[in-house]
């Protein structure tokens, strides 16, 4: 069981790295036409897109990736709480 969370965990961490470069590729010109960018963009726009639709920009901000991320945080939070009671 030890071995599942943290599989599990360590996949959620690296995900949000994953999103945090990906966000942080929005902010250099031509960033996520590389091939490292499109291959974020593979992996994180199909989670970041339903996130989109619920939550509008705010004008030039998006605040939508930060909302996605704070769902993978309760996620570990919440694995963490599920395997220690086991």
């Amino acid at each position: 069981m030890d071995l599942l969370f943290t599989l599990l965990y360590y996949a959620i961490q690296f995900y949000t790295f994953a999103l945090i470069a990906y966000i942080l590729l929005s902010w250099f010109p031509g960033a996520r036409e590389s091939s490292f960018g499109e291959f974020l963009g593979r992996i994180c726009e199909p989670y970041l897109e339903p996130f989109r639709k619920i939550i509008p920009p705010l004008g030039m901000i998006d605040i939508s990736p930060i909302v996605a991320i704070l769902v993978l945080r309760f996620a570990i939070n919440g694995l963490t709480v599920l395997f220690s009671m086991l």
